[in-house]
């Protein structure tokens, strides 16, 4: 937990290490938000509202096709893109030779561009196609570069599975994680989930956004993009805890201020600008852990303020 710019309380269970990461599932989507942000304000993305395929221009469109050529970068950040099927197409996506084209296959059909919040995860990675086809950089090195080693974070190498089975045990194998991020056979890191970081790190890139993207001095994104990123979008579904959706960040209290990536096993990266404090909560796996953002609000936050 960090406030006015240090830390102020940190603990670590089950044998973990205050260095060592584990997979923060689909928190890695959060950290991806900040990855496009850096790219925008850099210009080398011109627009959220690009079109996905003005990326892809080798990319060979299905004959009666039309809606896909209507997607934006928007689409993907909102979760608001339309998709053919539902749910995620894991095994044909991981399974194929070029997991980008593999989800562009399932971007768009017939029903048009409706607006509708559809959720998916494997599906994202067509994200990491568009940073790598815009920065000439893979996924890890631009976050290298650009975010996590201006938060000192350590840097991060890829990890390349062989095999279903050693997917399967990344994702959902408790032992500590170095500092990878999980990758698709061209190297690109998975946009959806597959980051590996410590609490410690996931705290320092809360407090980057509390601090309005600026680090120690230095703006390591901009401040248009903080509050673009945070701002509310209701998800009409009402699924998902009542909870409104900013680009791949989550706001729980709309109105509030306060917003949080979110991933399965109970990690998060929890910012709340009027307590003036960020939270990072990593958690090996267990399934369907949601319950941290009120573990954070009604248990620690009293406790550590409590004893200040």
């Amino acid at each position: 937990m960090r406030r006015g710019g240090r830390e102020v309380w940190a603990r670590e269970w089950n044998g973990y290490g205050r260095a060592d990461c584990v997979h923060v599932m689909s928190a890695t989507k959060s950290v991806v938000a900040l990855l496009v942000g850096i790219a925008v304000d850099r210009g080398m993305i011109g627009s959220v509202d690009d079109k996905v395929l003005a990326f892809f221009p080798d990319y060979k469109i299905k004959r009666g096709e039309k809606t896909l050529q209507e997607v934006t970068i928007r689409h993907l950040l909102t979760m608001r893109a339309p998709y053919k099927g539902k749910g995620d197409p894991w095994a044909k996506v991981c399974s194929s030779g070029n997991w980008t084209e593999a989800s562009l296959d399932f971007l768009g059909g017939r029903g048009g561009i409706t607006g509708e919040f559809a959720y998916r995860t494997v599906c994202l990675h067509v994200l990491s196609g568009i940073l790598h086809r815009a920065t000439g950089m893979l996924t890890v090195d631009f976050a290298n570069r650009f975010l996590f080693g201006p938060l000192g974070i350590p840097a991060h190498a890829n990890y390349c599975a062989r095999t279903a089975e050693e997917h399967r045990q990344f994702t959902i194998g408790r032992e500590p994680k170095g500092n990878v991020w999980f990758a698709d056979p061209q190297g690109l890191g998975t946009p959806g989930y597959g980051l590996c970081l410590s609490a410690a790190d996931m705290a320092k890139i809360g407090e980057l956004c509390l601090r309005e993207g600026c680090w120690e001095g230095k703006q390591v994104v901009s401040l248009e993009w903080i509050r673009r990123m945070t701002e509310p979008r209701k998800v009409e579904s009402g699924m998902f805890r009542g909870m409104d959706y900013g680009f791949l960040w989550w706001i729980p209290h709309p109105g509030k201020g306060v917003y949080a990536a979110i991933g399965n096993s109970g990690n998060v990266i929890y910012v709340d600008p009027e307590r003036d404090v960020a939270v990072g909560v990593a958690s090996y796996f267990k399934p369907t852990v949601f319950d941290r953002v009120d573990f954070i609000e009604n248990v620690l936050l009293p406790a550590v303020e409590g004893a200040e």
